[in-house]
Parts: structure tokens; sequence; C-alpha cells
């Protein structure tokens, strides 16, 4: 059966107190209505989400547009009601239709599964998600006739003081035969407080017209958790964290103190690799096997091969390293770097758009940038490439088996050859033969008893 959902992502989340729109906010390492489309994607075939935005529209359809979802703008916060009513020429009116809020970032793809299948095996107009609170204010109650059918939601302004005594709560998610909500849907009327049209009163006007509508329950409450303030989405990112890293664990991945462990969703991770604490895997991150991640690394849009090392407190950015590699403690790779197999970056190095071959070593203290260096050199401490003239950058290129020595500098353009060697100390602006030995320092000029004169002056 086919099968749509809409997701409502319009509302201004004012208990946020950001300039942002709420549903932008993230949570899990996506935005919380990205989570929401994740989750929907699961079921929903292409062309079958939409999303009803408002409160910066914009900005929200920007987001949401590489995934592939339509978009319906609802014209003022007039409700949910009238939310859902807006997207009436934009979805198909067969099959299912199951609405979502953009705010619902922890709700699974298995609850909603389930749902979709309560709705489709119980033949009702409709099956709306509940679950039990032991403090429900704030929350419409679940009203029931003898069968289990429910017939109204009331909302907590308008409970009676008996009714406010239920626990069973409305999670605002709906699964609707389309063809009888379509049917139907005008019949919602204004609030007669507030002026808006609740799509709550769905349930009581369906059981009007004399069709079912089922109640699914739901255990765990925290699923439908909408999020309203920074509290909850505090609350809602360690949760869908903890969820991450569960997967991982059990799909063969060592985590060491997961609480503290930070992994995107879209970050990949090999067998038998071990995570330390405090480490933090973002954005697009593939790890290999049998790797290493060390304490208080941060690992953003990176790649990892295989036996990889990543000692602590090393940062890699949009940067490639191949296997059998060692970096760091404290090292740093940015913007395109990548080590190559069975290379060392040690600590306080720093690659920036520069290749390091197979095998080579910069151990120490170096920045090397826009260079291209080949297989078994080494870099010596202090080494710097000066890429920068104060207008555009410079290329370096080195050559296999070259020995650079400490405090080198290397003003680009320049090109060592194979096999060159670099006296410490030197400062290098002109191409290097291959097997060469090039010195660019000043000479040692050495005056004898000068320090004891100076002293006996004083």
């Amino acid at each position: 059966m086919n099968h749509t959902f809409v997701i409502l992502a319009a509302g201004l989340g004012t208990r946020m107190r950001s300039k942002r729109a709420k549903v932008l906010h993230r949570a899990g390492g996506l935005a919380l209505v990205e989570q929401v489309v994740a989750a929907a994607r699961t079921l929903a075939p292409y062309g079958r989400i939409v999303v009803v935005t408002g409160h910066q529209a914009e900005l929200v359809e920007e987001l949401l547009q590489p995934l592939g979802v339509g978009f319906v703008r609802q014209d003022g916060q007039k409700g949910t009601g009238h939310a859902l009513a807006s997207c009436r020429d934009a979805v198909p009116h067969d099959g299912l239709l199951t609405v979502l809020y953009g705010d619902t970032p922890l709700l699974t793809a298995a609850t909603l599964e389930r749902l979709r299948d309560a709705q489709t095996d119980s033949g009702a107009a409709a099956t709306l998600i509940t679950t039990t609170l032991d403090e429900p204010t704030g929350y419409g109650r679940i009203l029931l006739n003898g069968e289990g059918d429910v017939t109204a939601i009331v909302e907590e302004k308008a409970c009676t003081p008996e009714q406010r005594k239920i626990n069973v709560i409305n999670s605002g998610i709906y699964c609707f035969e389309s063809e009888l909500l379509w049917k139907h849907i005008a019949e919602i009327v204004p609030n007669p407080v507030s002026g808006e049209l609740y799509l709550t009163d769905m349930a009581e006007i369906l059981a009007h017209h004399g069709h079912h509508v089922r109640p699914m329950h739901v255990d765990d409450a925290t699923e439908l958790l909408g999020i309203n303030t920074r509290v909850e989405l505090a609350h809602a990112d360690r949760i869908l964290r903890g969820r991450r890293n569960e997967e991982l664990m059990l799909s063969g991945v060592t985590i060491e103190r997961p609480e503290t462990v930070t992994i995107d969703p879209r970050v990949e991770v090999g067998t038998d690799t071990i995570i330390e604490s405090f480490a933090r895997l973002l954005g697009a991150t593939h790890v290999g096997e049998d790797c290493r991640i060390g304490a208080g690394a941060v690992l953003t849009n990176a790649i990892l091969g295989d036996n990889v090392h990543i000692a602590p407190y090393t940062v890699i950015g949009d940067s490639r390293v191949d296997s059998g590699a060692h970096l760091g403690p404290f090292a740093r790779l940015r913007e395109g770097a990548h080590v190559g197999p069975n290379a060392r970056v040690g600590n306080f190095v720093e690659l920036k758009k520069t290749h390091l071959g197979s095998g080579s070593k910069s151990q120490h203290l170096a920045y090397l940038g826009d260079a291209e260096i080949g297989e078994a050199t080494n870099i010596g401490a202090g080494t710097i490439i000066c890429n920068y003239d104060g207008v555009k950058k410079h290329r370096t290129t080195i050559g296999a088996r070259t020995f650079v020595g400490s405090n080198s500098t290397l003003v680009a353009p320049v090109e060592l050859g194979e096999g060159s060697y670099i006296a410490a100390g030197s400062v290098i602006t002109d191409e290097v033969p291959s097997d060469a030995l090039a010195l660019g320092r000043a000479r040692q000029v050495i005056k004898p008893d000068w320090a004891k004169k100076r002293r006996k002056k004083d």
C-alpha cells in the first residue's frame, strides 16, 4: 500500500529562545527535522514525503532539498489542522498518510513501521500513537469507548476534573486512510479560544461518522518527546548519540566510555577499531578496520584506512589517512591533506593540502602546506613551508628519500629533488637538484673570550 508522510515544520519554537527556527537545531548530528525525514525515508517511496514549512521556510527548504522531499508553505500560524489541510493539492489521496512533526527526532523507524502495520491490519479510519505519562499535565487526554476506540482527544484546558486524571496522552502522530482524511478534514472548525484549526479534532469527527480510530500505545515515552527547550534538545542529543554508539558496538567496534564519545549518524567504523574516551567522529567520516582513535581526537569528514593509529588530541578535517599510518598526538590535518601508507605525523605537526608519501615522516613541530612530498622522506623538527607570499599560495615539491634538516624554511614555490639533503637551519629559496646537499644559512663566527670580557665590563 502506498504511504505518504507529511512532516509539520512551520512553527516558531519560541521556547528555544533562538533566532533560528526550532527544527533547524541539531541533535545527534543532524537537524531535528532531518532526523524525522530520515525515519520517514525508511518507509516512504520517493516523492511521498512532504514538509510543511513556515517560519524561516527558505532555510528549512534549503537544508532538506537534497533529501528529495516536497514542500508546502503554511500561510500563517493557524494550527496543525490548517497545516495539514494546506497539503491537499500536494500529496496523493490514495493509501495511507502519516502525520509527523519536525521537532520529534527520537521517533524510530521501527515505531513508524509498527504504526503502518497497525493501521493496515485494523481497517480503521486512523490510528494514533499514545503513551502513558506519570505527569500528563499539558497534554491532550485520550478518551476511549468500551471497544477501545478513540472517541475524542481533549486538550488540557478543556478537560473535566475526571478527564485530568487520565494519564494516557496523545502524541500527535497519526496514520490516516487518506481518502477518509481528505473527505472530512474540512469539518475541523476553529478553536473558540485560539481560533486555530486543530488536527486532534479529526478523531472525534471520524468517530462521529461511524469510523473507527484506534490507539497504538508506545511504552517508551521518550521516543515521542517533542523538543521545545535547549534542555530537551540536550536530552535528545544524549539519547540519539547513545543509540548510535550502541549500534556500532554491536557491529564489532570497541568504544571506551561511550557516554563521552560523539559519533554522527553518517560515520562508518570498521570492525575491531577502538575508540577512546572523548573522541568525536563527525560528518561523513569513514574509519577502517583495526584502527585506534585516541582520547580527545576530533575527526570531521575524515577517511581512514585499516590499521591507522590516531594518537590523543589529533584533529583531522576533510582529509585522508592511508592504511598503517600513525598520527599524533596533537597533530592536525586539514583541507585535503593526504597521509600515505605507513607514514608518520607527530606531535604539533600540521598538514594543509599536502600529500605525505608512503613511509615518510614528520615527527615534530612542523607546518607543511600546499606540498607534494615523496615516499620515505624525513621532515625534521621545526620545518616550515612558506606557502603564502601575502597575495597567493604556492606549491612545494619534495622528492622521494629526501632529508630535510631541523628548522629548515622552504620558501615556495620550490622543488627539492629526490635523495637531496637540506642542512639544518637552512632557508631554501631555489631548486635543489637530486642527491645534492643544500645549505642556506649564515657562516658561524666565534670570537674567543668575548663573553669573559663582557662580564668584566659589568
